[in-house]
């Protein structure tokens, strides 16, 4: 039976994914886990009380309202969106993505990023067959402007996507870059601001002044990881197409429930975004401090370093119970990095404490100078 299965399979299975990996999340039990820019707080326990309440009434029993209008509504009110504007609702930012990439999947249309960047541009286009073109940033993580202009002038992308700040470095880019690149390019900017709590700048404000700019979010980061929503703001003629793609009911009842929940109470989430801010840069001195270790800036709610032997110290990390993500295969920019979410103080306290250990660990069996730690090429 399953040489059958697998036969089977094989027919009718596309090739290209035959030959990919899954998306892989570790199992994270018993960790203190820093890989995934979660928000370590809750809602105080009285909130939590009330939320529990909220989602005890809610008729699951019954389909989701189809068009969302009061939560959509709320959050153009409470996020910034523009006056003419409106959004989409998507099951986390990657089904935006998803949608995005096959609304654009003509014969032939392209998609261009600078790289690295986060994964799922690439693993959407590549699902729906559309050419991926990623122009890699400069060693200091920087746009690549000219290169981003050739490649825009030589493919007329239908989608280019720009994360700001960008994940998994971190960064914003240059506002004068973005613009060149919005006023150049021929298809749909999305500007991915995933992490927009924690940068407090945006391009949401803009979406007016250009009519191909779009702007994608998510609840994720700023705290409500575990009910997956994300939203796309742009100028109606976009979101009537995109509305056409988007799965019936595809943020369910009880993810609106707590997102409206959430939205009454933002200020205790802009609270705790204020709050991973100030750690996010206390902890960069920290882990500046230990020697042998480069520290990039951050504007996300992770920071991203290089170390020499990066790989041997994650699994190191590990064995401390200790998890984060080691970003050194994704692109040889990235060469020995490890990328570090902000936990709470006492999270962030362990982690650096491990990675004090674990590197004194490995400089007594091969000795790691500080000018070791390779610079990004």
């Amino acid at each position: 039976m399953s040489d059958f299965a697998g036969e089977r399979a094989r027919d009718v299975i596309r090739a290209e994914i035959r030959q990919m990996s899954g998306y892989q999340v570790p199992d994270a039990a018993g960790m203190i886990k820093l890989d995934a820019m979660e928000n370590p707080y809750h809602f105080p326990p009285e909130l939590r009380a009330r939320l529990g309440e909220r989602l005890a009434a809610v008729a699951i029993n019954r389909y989701p309202v189809p068009t969302y209008t009061a939560l959509k509504a709320a959050i153009c009110e409470r996020l910034g969106v523009p006056a003419g504007f409106d959004v989409i609702l998507g099951n986390g930012s990657d089904e935006l993505i998803t949608l995005l990439t096959v609304a654009a999947a003509r014969p032939g249309a392209s998609i261009v990023a600078p790289v690295p960047a986060f994964v799922m541009y690439e693993l959407s286009a590549r699902l729906a067959s559309v050419r991926f073109v990623g122009v890699a940033l400069a060693p200091d993580f920087s746009l690549d402007l000219p290169a981003t202009l050739a490649a825009i002038e030589r493919e007329r992308p239908a989608l280019v996507y720009l994360g700001y700040p960008n994940n998994p470095t971190g960064n914003l880019y240059d506002d004068a870059a973005i613009e060149a690149v919005v006023r150049a390019a021929p298809g749909a900017v999305v500007i991915d601001e995933a992490y927009q709590p924690f940068a407090q700048a945006s391009w949401m404000s803009r979406l007016p002044e250009f009519g191909h700019l779009l702007v994608m979010r998510t609840v994720s980061k700023l705290g409500l990881a575990g009910i997956r929503l994300g939203y796309l703001a742009a100028a109606p003629a976009w979101l009537e197409q995109l509305e056409k793609l988007r799965p019936p009911y595809n943020v369910n009842v009880l993810t609106e429930s707590a997102a409206m929940f959430a939205l009454e109470h933002l200020d205790v989430l802009e609270r705790q975004a204020a709050q991973l801010r100030a750690d996010r840069d206390a902890l960069a001195v920290r882990l500046a401090a230990l020697g042998g270790v480069e520290v990039f800036a951050s504007q996300a709610n992770f920071v991203l370093i290089r170390v020499a032997g990066a790989a041997a110290l994650w699994r190191a990390l590990l064995e401390r119970k200790v998890l984060v993500k080691d970003v050194g295969r994704m692109h040889p920019l990235l060469a020995d990095c490890l990328r570090l979410t902000v936990g709470t103080p006492q999270e962030n306290a362990a982690m650096v404490a491990a990675l004090e250990q674990a590197m004194a660990a490995a400089r007594r069996v091969h000795p790691i100078q500080v000018s070791d730690a390779r610079k990004a090429p």
